[in-house]
């Protein structure tokens, strides 16, 4: 059941204009922007300290922002009062929404790392380790994901969704180094798991660093606290 509603959950993104600009086009052109255009001041070669977090950004577009709004106006249309009827478990479907979400977002890191290399992108470190880092961020995206369209309205849910992913873009340290920001706030920031997320794949893809244990606690805390506070809240309608 789980294996088939993923399925069907693959389907439906590929089949939505919208959520593939999101998740794959908007991230595409920020890489190509941020890049290419020297707006801002970083560390470093600018192709390798802005594809990390592009990366960071693409997961989060996938697992949170799209994925909040797909399932708020699922709720609003009777989609999971009708899967609720169905032998299908509450964290099974929770689970099949997940694995979709690892389906596009493998996707999503295939284009982005094939335009970046193209651009003169040089990845360094441990795939594996990156590859890690970007598990633990779809597993605290997709928790805060579902746990914000189980619980508000489809319309509440939309207008949610998209400020939070203004916000987390501008403070995340996607295109905007964290160094930048004011000590007060930078402590803030890098709590936040699209930071840890972002810094944590740029110390393993551009600095070649050991594994970045703090920010995968960071990003582990965030995982355990929204999977399970959206497993005990999330309402089918």
């Amino acid at each position: 059941m789980v294996r088939a509603q993923a399925g069907a959950e693959i389907r439906a993104v590929l089949r939505n204009g919208e959520q593939l600009l999101l998740t794959l086009i908007i991230p595409i052109l920020v890489l190509v922007g941020f890049s290419a255009i020297p707006l801002l001041e970083v560390p470093g070669r600018r192709i390798d300290f802005v594809t990390p977090g592009v990366l960071a950004l693409a997961i989060m577009s996938t697992a949170f922002t799209g994925q909040a709004i797909g399932t708020g106006f699922e709720r609003r249309y009777g989609v999971l009062k009708r899967l609720g009827a169905t032998p299908l478990s509450r964290s099974g479907l929770m689970l099949a929404k997940t694995l979709a979400v690892i389906a596009v977002e493998a996707l999503q890191v295939v284009v982005i790392a094939a335009v970046a290399l193209a651009m003169g992108w040089h990845p360094r470190g441990n795939p594996l380790w990156a590859a890690a880092l970007l598990l633990l961020g779809t597993a605290a995206f997709s928790g805060l994901a579902l746990l914000m369209a189980g619980t508000l309205r489809a319309e509440a849910t939309l207008a949610a969704a998209n400020l939070v992913y203004l916000v987390l873009l501008g403070l995340g340290g996607v295109v905007v180094p964290v160094s930048a920001f004011p000590h007060t706030l930078r402590t803030v920031v890098e709590l936040l798991p699209i930071t840890a997320l972002t810094e944590g794949l740029r110390a393993v893809l551009t600095h070649a660093s050991g594994f970045p244990v703090r920010d995968a606690l960071v990003l582990l805390a965030w995982a355990v606290v929204a999977l399970a506070a959206a497993s005990r809240a999330f309402r089918w309608e």
